[in-house]
């Protein structure tokens, strides 16, 4: 299993995007600058998160160079429990007084800040109002309140407008502490401009450059995303400070949107944004190869081989991914050369691995996505994990082909592959055995809906092949999302005896007739499908034992009569015998076989039998 966490070990080549996000902030020399990582979700952004501050943190340090100390905040654990835009003041400030007490300088002035972050806090406005006006956006809230009245107030008062008045005042009054009095010493702009003062002597004393990594702020509601985006313009444009912002572009303007709701102006939206993200950076869309790879490092990783082992193999697989544009390749054989003695287990993931990629990288529920790859290889290790439990032999590489098109084929076509698998009695699927022929062939396959679909055309080439295989264990060990129902869980105790007989020693079905006429039409049909299921593998019909079971069934229940005339009529001309002609030549239904058949491209001998049988009168018209 793999934990969904972020990563300082770089399994997708995203070192070199981590490395250049690193070089934008040392290349600022001090000067502000904010850098947007865009991305998908669980496309890699918080990794690349956490390799960018390696990358910082393990850069040698030159004469005059300033130290990086970093802040990590994630707006979504603030969520509903406090405001994101008081609670990055708190995590900054905080960070601050440790590193001051640390290096023995600028604790006093640290100290200010904190107050100031308490004072902001305490009169309840740094998440409203005050901040607002501090940096020129519009007032909402309790203030914005007050200056709604106002502006209403500028076309005439009447008594209901001064009532409103004091008490809007009241309540402003109340929630600032006093702060809106003429004889306050301070106010919220002025403290926040003395914080943005402060903060930057702070830095300068304390010789560093502060590096704040957001993450996980497409993930947040609007109101929290907005709070957040306000914080950070508190400390946006101050010397010596950086911020890199892991989010999805799309969602975050959709954060503003929400936010300037009724304001149609796409424009505006992106200006706020714009003035935000000062550099863009997305994350790169992993290709096959890019895919192939974090597969296989992540068996390597839950493999045993000692971790000097996998980290050398990891950084010559990083090594290899960066030459791809050259045509080289990152598969099997390529892994195995970088270390030799590869456990015959782990051999056997990475040719799963191997295999897998292509449809990974291009199937539109993954889409190469790393999140969506690991969430893939833990369901199937879970799989394999109770087929172990239980005792149930299922190949790896069957389950994996299965679970990718539970996971992405259409749901219809999976549900006719369970059935299919379900009502045969060797657990087979046979209608794909020539679909799979025909597609590693390379040949064209008109398929009807709901098969009709380019990713099961590629998935169909995919080894192994299924539609020879005995599929029940793996459907078994699936049944979380596909209950596996086969059709003698649809009999009665007795009517599933009498089909386990049959099947077992059909030769003795006449044995069986009475017990037979008891048995309901439905359950009938049931135990026909299955004994036509075994019929299926004879390719001899003279009078093979099934043949006894089946016309047991015929004289049982007449429409099964019906069912198994239509049968003989569908077998090859060339497996028909002579000698079935007088084994069934008394059924009601055979007269309209020996016509098909005489018509047809049967043997001469098998003519010549059904036409002795007519001209003794013993065929049943």
């Amino acid at each position: 299993m793999w934990a969904d966490n972020e990563t300082t070990r770089d399994f997708l080549n995203f070192s070199g995007v981590a490395d250049t996000v690193a070089e934008i902030i040392v290349q600022a020399k001090g000067r502000p600058i904010s850098i947007g990582v865009s991305g998908a979700w669980g496309i890699g952004k918080s990794s690349l998160i956490k390799l960018t501050q390696a990358s910082l943190s393990n850069r040698p340090l030159e004469d005059g160079d300033r130290d990086f100390i970093f802040v990590e905040f994630n707006a979504w654990l603030y969520q509903g429990y406090d405001d994101a835009r008081a609670a990055l003041m708190d995590v900054i400030a905080s960070k601050l007084e440790a590193e001051a007490e640390k290096r023995k300088t600028a604790v006093d002035k640290v100290a200010g800040i904190v107050r100031r972050v308490r004072w902001l806090r305490g009169a309840k406005l740094v998440a409203g109002d005050a901040a607002a006006l501090a940096l020129g956006l519009p007032p909402i809230g309790l203030l914005g309140g007050a200056f709604g009245l106002g502006r209403r107030m500028l076309d005439g008062v009447d008594q209901g407008e001064l009532d409103e008045a004091k008490r809007v005042a009241g309540e402003a009054g109340s929630a600032a502490g006093g702060l809106l009095a003429s004889k306050a010493e301070t106010s919220p702009p002025k403290e926040i401009q003395a914080l943005r003062d402060s903060f930057e002597e702070v830095l300068e004393e304390l010789g560093v450059t502060l590096v704040v990594l957001i993450d996980d702020l497409d993930r947040c509601l609007p109101p929290t995303t907005i709070s957040t985006l306000e914080a950070i313009r508190l400390f946006l444009f101050l010397k010596h400070t950086a911020f890199v912002i892991a989010a999805d572009n799309e969602m975050i303007k959709h954060a503003v949107r929400k936010h300037f709701e009724g304001v149609n102006d796409d424009l505006l939206v992106t200006n706020y944004f714009d003035k935000l993200i000062q550099v863009p950076i997305r994350v790169p869309a992993l290709g096959t190869q890019e895919v192939r790879a974090y597969m296989m490092l992540l068996f390597i990783e839950n493999s045993e081989l000692g971790d000097e082992v996998k980290e050398a193999i990891r950084a010559g697989i990083c090594q290899q991914l960066r030459q791809t544009w050259q045509g080289k390749r990152v598969d099997r054989a390529f892994v195995q050369s970088l270390h030799t003695g590869f456990p015959d287990e782990l051999v056997g993931k990475l040719d799963t691995a191997d295999r897998l990629a292509p449809l990974m990288t291009t199937a539109s529920g993954i889409s190469g996505n790393p999140r969506l790859i690991k969430r893939f290889l833990n369901a199937l290790a879970i799989r394999m994990t109770i087929s172990k439990a239980q005792g149930v032999g299922v190949d790896e590489a069957v389950l994996a082909k299965l679970l990718l098109f539970e996971r992405l084929g259409d749901p219809k076509a999976y549900a006719e592959l369970i059935a299919a698998a379900s009502a045969s009695h060797t657990g087979r699927a046979a209608f794909m055995s020539d679909w799979e022929a025909k597609a590693t062939a390379g040949m064209d396959l008109d398929l009807a809906a709901p098969w009709d679909d380019p990713f099961i055309r590629e998935w169909l080439t995919l080894p192994p092949a299924l539609g020879d295989l005995d599929l029940r264990g793996a459907l078994y060990v699936s049944r979380e999302h596909a209950p596996l129902i086969t059709p003698e869980d649809r009999l009665s105790s007795e009517a599933a005896d009498l089909l386990s007989a049959l099947l077992e020693h059909p030769d003795m079905a006449a044995s069986l007739n009475e017990r037979l006429a008891k048995v309901s039409r439905a359950e009938t049909t049931v135990m026909m499908d299955r004994l036509l299921d075994r019929a299926r593998q004879e390719q001899a019909w003279g009078v093979p034992p099934i043949l006894e079971a089946c016309l047991a069934m015929s004289v049982a229940d007449p429409a099964q009569g019906a069912r198994l005339a239509a049968f003989l009529r569908e077998r090859p001309p060339a497996q028909i015998e002579p000698n079935i002609v007088p084994k069934i030549a008394d059924q009601p239904w055979a007269a309209g076989l020996f016509q098909a058949w005489e018509k047809g491209d049967v043997s001469r001998p098998v003519k010549t039998a059904i036409k002795k049988r007519r001209e003794n009168g013993n065929v049943t018209v």
